[in-house]
């Protein structure tokens, strides 16, 4: 046969073999074992933490046929051939290539017929949230409502993209990353299993590149094995996920601690040269300087140390680090890494980041520099303003009349919403506006809130439809703060607006009001009788003319036939 790779072969077989998971491999076991399964679940997390395995598991044993204590024995017929992957039973889909209404509408088509041989015919949809909204629509129903020998395991990596009518009809299960001690664990009963001989600390270098992903460690160690010839060695883990030698980190920041550019520069260029990742470079200056600090902590804290990171040397320059300026490299080195992941000039960034963790003094003097003329500003200020009040008591004792201040400074007043408001579109609808198209709008309204994620229903929760057109909807928001944001946010504004346009079946306009503002607006538009069809611009009612109380005086004593009235 083959080879295949470890994460492969050490896949889990039953709840039990499934690392870090422990809280929602028990629920699930109690559940098959008391034959309270649900019709539909929901798995989602990070990659490689037994999401899919889960399924598997579950599908086997909601189909044992001889079950122990919710686990599947893995002896029967359908175990074997669910490990086989030929039980038919058991349909695996992936949603990124099957994304379509069309897919969908064949599983609703199928799902009514009974299993070919197991009790349960069970739908594994890894990558769920890969669906269109039409195909979560289709799938609606039938989630919600499945015939009883069918159960639904969806899978996915980001829950936050499928909508919330699709998780309320699921048992929802969020999977963690694994430990580190976890994957280690693993790592090494697989080790002594194949009799492989291993370094610990390669082991600890590899586990800590896996970032909780078990399928990654087992990637990772795969290739480091292959790249040794069936040895793990420090140097064949450094190598495989880049991580820093010993020797170059501690050369590195021996020349930070001493206060030496110059020094901590060529140490960064052989690093780089050495084939070296920039991140993986500033995720390790990170992990010694936590390292550090728990050593300066002189308590408990040293014991969490990890040993493989703090070697003899590191700890022989630790008193040349205080708290303060590790601190300060930790956060110039998080500032460095948003850059580095945007950007193809790393060497320049790492540079920069060198100078200037070689050199905290001067950016302490620097800022406290910065300090001295904002103090010496607000003294000033004050300073004018005593001044100015002695001058207001001198001229008041004198009787002179005091004048106001013209330098006193103006108060902050906040944008006002008018200057957001786009009337013209509001008079629009309000223009053809009618009760069905409101109405048919506030039906509507639900299902639009259900296309939104929870951040954006959160805003869109106190707002509603206040008017409707055939060409229009104008939404009201109770607070002013939360109209502002959602006017700014145009991506948001258009996603309402081509969302409802796709509920409605027409071209549909969006338009905002704050809920104070709206009884004025509606009120102006009475009055004034505007017909937004015909002019663009908002006018309001003529002015009456005025007229000279000289005349309004002569008609009234000699009346309109004996006066006339020419204009100049």
């Amino acid at each position: 046969m083959a080879y295949q790779a470890l994460y492969r072969v050490w896949r889990p077989q039953t709840f039990s073999d499934v690392i870090g998971q422990d809280v929602i491999t028990q629920t699930l076991r109690n559940a098959v074992a008391s034959n309270m399964t649900s019709h539909a679940y929901l798995f989602s997390g990070p990659r490689g933490t037994g999401k899919t395995s889960c399924a598997k598991i579950l599908a086997k044993a909601v189909n044992c046929l001889n079950p122990q204590d919710g686990e599947p024995c893995n002896e029967c017929e359908i175990c074997l051939a669910a490990n086989e992957n030929r039980l038919n039973d058991v349909i695996e889909i992936d949603a990124a290539s099957n994304n379509g209404v069309e897919e969908i509408r064949d599983i609703r088509d199928k799902v009514k017929y009974a299993p070919t041989e197991a009790k349960y015919k069970v739908y594994i949809i890894d990558e769920v949230h890969m669906l269109s909204q039409g195909a979560f629509n289709a799938l609606l129903k039938t989630l919600e409502e499945p015939p009883a020998n069918v159960m639904f395991i969806l899978a996915t990596t980001e829950p936050q993209k499928i909508p919330a009518t699709i998780i309320s009809r699921t048992q929802s299960f969020n999977f963690r990353r694994i430990s580190k001690q976890d994957i280690l664990k693993r790592m090494t009963f697989i080790l002594n299993d194949k009799n492989i001989k291993y370094d610990e600390e390669g082991l600890d270098i590899i586990a800590a590149s896996a970032e909780g992903g078990m399928r990654d460690a087992l990637s990772i160690l795969d290739q480091a094995l292959s790249y040794g010839d069936d040895e793990l060695t420090l140097k064949n883990a450094q190598e495989v996920t880049g991580a820093l030698s010993n020797e170059q980190i501690v050369s590195y920041m021996t020349a930070i601690a001493e206060n030496k550019p110059a020094q901590a520069l060529t140490s960064l260029y052989q690093i780089l040269e050495s084939g070296r990742s920039a991140l993986r470079f500033t995720e390790m200056i990170i992990r010694v300087c936590r390292n550090l600090i728990l050593y300066n902590s002189n308590s408990d804290l040293s014991k969490q140390m990890d040993s493989s990171v703090m070697t003899k040397e590191l700890l022989a320059i630790a008193d040349k680090f205080d708290n303060d300026r590790l601190f300060y490299i930790v956060d110039q080195v998080s500032a460095t890494q948003k850059n580095l992941k945007n950007s193809n000039q790393t060497d320049i960034y790492m540079e920069i980041l060198t100078v200037k963790i070689s050199e905290p003094k001067v950016a302490k003097t620097s800022a406290s520099e910065a300090e001295v003329p904002v103090e010496n500003e607000v003294i000033d200020k004050l300073r004018d303003e005593v001044s100015h009040l002695q001058n207001e008591v001198k001229d008041l004792s004198s009787g002179a009349v005091v004048s106001k201040n013209n330098s006193k400074p103006k108060p902050h007043h906040r944008a006002n919403n008018n200057t957001r408001l786009n009337k013209t579109a509001i008079y629009k609808v309000l223009g053809s506006a009618t009760k069905n198209d409101l109405a048919e709008a506030r039906d509507m309204w639900p299902e639009l809130m259900s296309m939104l994620s929870i951040s954006q229903r959160a805003m869109m929760r106190v707002a509603q439809p206040v008017a409707a057109s055939s060409e229009g909807i104008v939404v009201a928001f109770d607070y002013a703060m939360w109209f502002e944001q959602v006017q700014d946010d145009s991506d948001f504004l258009q996603s309402l607006i081509d969302n409802s346009s796709r509920l409605l079946k027409r071209d549909c306009q969006i338009v905002l009001v704050p809920k104070v503002d709206w009884p004025k607006i509606r009120k102006e538009y009475i009055d004034n009788n505007i017909d937004s069809t015909k002019k663009n611009t908002v006018k309001s009612n003529k002015e009456t003319k005025k007229t000279d109380p000289t005349v309004d005086e002569a008609l009234k004593l000699f009346g309109d036939d004996i006066v006339d009235v020419k204009n100049d």
